[in-house]
Parts: C-alpha cells; structure tokens; sequence
C-alpha cells in the first residue's frame, strides 16, 4: 500500500468526488458525511506520505509502470509532500466552515470540492509538465463551478473575468508545451533537466521564448504583476470557504516556477544556468509593493484580503528569486504559515459582515457582539502582518537572514516598507470596523438583523489560527523540514538522477 501512495493521493478525491455526484439526491447530510470521511483518509495518506518524504529519499512512481521518458510519473520529494499536507490541512478548514450552511447554497459544492482537491494534489506531485496542464485545467474547472455556483450579479461578472483569464493562460500553456514537445522531444521535466543542457546552439534562442512563455503562464497562476488585477476583486466575490480555498491557488503557479525552473535551468543548463531568477526579484519587488499600497487604498476588508493574497505572492516571488537554498527554506515555512492566515482572514469577512451586515470600512454602524469576531481579527492581523509571536514574523526573519549581500538593500528595505503599509493597513481596518461607533446622539440601525456566527464557522476560524500557533510552538521542527527540502531543490541532480534510474517493475527488459 506504501508504494502506491502518490497515486492514492489523487484517486481518493476523485473517487470520493464521483461517489458524491451519485448521492446528492440522498440530501445534504450524506454528502458532508461522505466528504468528511473522504478528507479524513486523504489527511491519513498525505501524513504517511510527509513521513515517507521526511528521510530524504525522492520517489518516482510510474503510473501504468511505463518509463518515466514515455508515461506519468508521480515524485514525491519534501517539497511535494509540503504542499500537499498544506493543501490538506486548509481543506479541512474550508470543508468545515462550508458545512455550516454554505454547501447548500451551491449544486454540486462538495463533488467539486474534491474534485478541487484532487486537480491540487495532482499539480504538486506530478513529474511531467504536460499533466501539470492537465491538472491546472481540473483544478480550474472545478473552481469556475464553485466561484459561479449560486452566484448573481457582481459574481458572475468577475467570475467570467476570471475565466476568460484562464483560458487564455491555459492556451499559452499548451502553445508552449507543443513548442517544447517539438524542440526537445519530452516533456517530462528530469529529461528536459538533461536536454536543455545539451541543446544546440542555434536552438537556444527559441528554448528562451519557449521559458518566457512558460514563465508568464506560472506568474499569471501565481499572480504577479501585471498579472493580479483580476485577483482581489474575485477572490473577495467568492464564498468565504471557496475564498480561502482559493488562496492555496496562487501557490499552484509559485510552486510550478520554483519546481520547473530550478531543474530545467539549474546549474547544469550551461548559458541558460539561472534564466528565470533574474527576472523574478524585480516583478516581486514590485508586485509586493503595489499589493501592499492595495491594502491601504481597500475600503472594504474582503478585498483587503485579497490583496494581501498579493502580499503573500509577492513576498515568496522575491524569496525565490534568491536561488538559495537558505531562501527556499524560509519562503516555504512562510508559504503555509500566509496560506493560513490570509484564508482565516477571508472567513473573518464573513463573520464581519453577519454581525454588521456590510464589510465597508466607511460606513459606521454598531456591531453587537463584537468581542470574539474582534478578538479573532486581531491574532490573524499578527500573524498576515508577520509580527511576533507568531510564525509569520520567523518566516519573514528567515528570508531577510538568507538574503545575499548583493541584494540586501532592495530587498530588506521593500519587504519591511512593505510590512508596515500591511500593519497599517490592518490596524485602520480594525479600528474602523470593531472599535469606531455612531457619534453621541445619532441612532444608526443595521439593515437588517445580524446573525452570530454558526459554531462550525468560527471553529474553521480558530483551526486555521491553531496551524498558525501550532507552527510558532513546533518552529524549529517545522523550519527543519522546510530547510531540508530548499537544500533538496537547491541540489536538482538528485531528483533528476531519482526519476531517471527509476525503472519499470513488471515490464520485460
């Protein structure tokens, strides 16, 4: 069983996914239990599967046990296994604030939620890019069912928004694996590791458009600038479950620069040695700062939020640029502690908006019962602005601790401006929405009568702020693992070397 995990990892969801197309007529409480159990197994596999990545080794699984040149190949290195468990334990949280009511409001919610879940996994552990493409399209398709499901108005414009921008990514995406395909005849990345360093002259001019094009799909996923601006506004129309789901998305695009650039142009690509990592820091400094203006000129706290998913981007695009293995460690560690945080925000939003009905910060009106939605507001504001205790602020210290000396200036001086625009950001936001009331003798009357918050949604609240705290408290462990698998990327010839050697087990030689 041990040795089929990666491929466990991403049938589960989608035999649980299909199982729940077949039930819904059987009510909602059906789906949450079959969903419930379907996530609980799928956290079982990808702790065994952390566990199995924890020692070092790097796994090659060879679906239909065909060459890994010729078929699908599975890798579960550190970093595969990091992104999964961090997708996993924001699923968790996701499902239960959805299953306070949210669920019911959008056909099909939980199908496509695992559905969602296994386009994820499958993007974070495949070895080849053209099913990197394919699990970019189910993971896309499942999320334009559930951002339009049950929406109106202001969703579906943005919606549509979003899907028009995808599609054209995605077209990108496969005109640049066609060209790749023809140019060096695979497309799985340890052999384009090998190829692109052997490539002939004459041909390299054309395997740098073919990068670039690459480099653009990743960075629209992964949100850079200029490629952002359709982000805060459709994230912040978004379901508060599917929000903070959303928020593991822009990782997607990260991860797939970080994966496919640090082989295909490692040290060993000879003149293409480094192609994308100069580019990087520039787009990140500038997507950083921007994004942080943004959450200054917010006026509403949901699209705050979004921009500070814009923050997070931001902020590892720079770390990566680095190309240290210090650097991988650090933006890692801060990658699952902003993926966190920024989601507990988006579902703050929503307790926001049921006790004082409108997210806007300009409006004034009372909020009752305001001590726990306030109280919860101020511990993620801590840990989105990366202050201490929390593990935001040693995520942060770990990137600034690994910048070289060359860099130092720029990147220092835009991650910490950047930082206290967030701090401002946020404590105007708080203060405006929790602690400002109606001037001396004016009546202010809610629209309508707020709601509290179902127990359920608050609990997805505090769990996601308990992996916060958790990763403060086992810091040293968890930066361990984290800086294990920056030195893991940082030495690609190991993968390479793991998924090449890798044979057939049942075939005849």
């Amino acid at each position: 069983m041990s040795q089929h995990l990666p491929i466990l990892v991403i049938v589960l969801p989608l035999v649980v996914g299909a199982l729940l197309l077949l039930l819904e007529r059987r009510g909602i409480a059906v789906q949450r239990t079959v969903s419930w159990i379907g996530i609980a197994l799928l956290l079982c596999l990808v702790v065994t599967l952390l566990r199995q990545a924890g020692d070092g080794g790097i796994t090659a699984y060879l679906v239909g046990d065909w060459p890994a040149r010729l078929g699908i190949a599975l890798v579960v290195d550190r970093l595969s296994a990091w992104m999964v468990l961090t997708c996993t334990l924001l699923a968790v949280a996701c499902l239960l604030h959805a299953c306070s009511g949210w669920d019911r409001r959008a056909p099909h919610f939980h199908a496509l939620f695992q559905f969602q879940l296994m386009g994820l996994n499958g993007a974070f552990l495949t070895g080849d890019l053209f099913n990197l493409f394919v699990f970019f399209e189910v993971m896309l398709a499942a999320s334009y069912g559930l951002l339009l499901s049950g929406g109106r108005g202001g969703r579906m414009r943005v919606g549509f928004h979003y899907v028009a921008f995808n599609v054209a990514a995605s077209t990108l995406f496969l005109i640049a694996l066609g060209l790749l395909y023809g140019l060096l005849g695979t497309l799985n990345m340890a052999e384009l590791a090998v190829r692109v360093a052997e490539i002939e002259p004459q041909h390299q001019p054309l395997l740098q458009a073919v990068a670039g094009l690459l480099l653009v799909v990743f960075c629209a996923k992964g949100a850079i600038l200029p490629l952002y601006l359709w982000l805060p506004a459709t994230y912040g129309r978004a379901q508060p479950a599917v929000a903070a789901l959303f928020v593991i998305m822009t990782k997607v695009g990260l991860y797939s620069v970080l994966r496919v650039f640090s082989l295909m142009f490692g040290a060993a690509a000879g003149e293409l040695a480094g192609f994308a990592w100069d580019w990087l820091l520039p787009a990140g400094i500038a997507t950083l700062m921007l994004a942080a203006l943004g959450t200054m000129a917010a006026v509403r706290l949901r699209i705050l939020s979004g921009y500070l998913v814009l923050v997070s981007a931001g902020t590892l695009f720079v770390a990566f640029a680095m190309n240290r293995a210090e650097a991988f460690g650090a933006a890692l560690y801060y990658l699952a502690h902003s993926t966190f945080a920024v989601a507990a925000l988006f579902l703050i939003v929503e307790l926001v908006r049921q006790h004082r009905v409108t997210d806007r910060m300009n409006v004034v009106l009372p909020m009752p019962g305001r001590a726990l939605p306030g109280t919860l507001y101020a511990i993620t504001a801590i840990a989105a602005i990366g202050l201490p205790p929390l593990s935001g602020f040693i995520g942060k210290a770990g990137i600034l601790l690994a910048v070289p000396d060359e860099h130092m200036g720029w990147v220092w001086s835009t991650i910490l401006v950047s930082t206290l625009f967030v701090m401002v950001a946020m404590a105007r936001a708080g203060s405006k929405l929790f602690w400002v009331v109606a001037p001396a003798g004016t009546e202010v009357e809610l629209p309508t009568k707020p709601r509290r918050g179902r127990r359920s949604e608050i609990a997805a609240i505090i769990l996601l702020l308990v992996y916060c705290v958790g990763m403060t408290l086992a810091a040293s462990p968890v930066m361990r693992y984290a800086m294990a698998a920056g030195e893991q990327l940082a030495a690609p010839e190991n993968y390479i070397q793991s998924v090449r050697t890798t044979t057939p087990a049942l075939r005849e030689p």
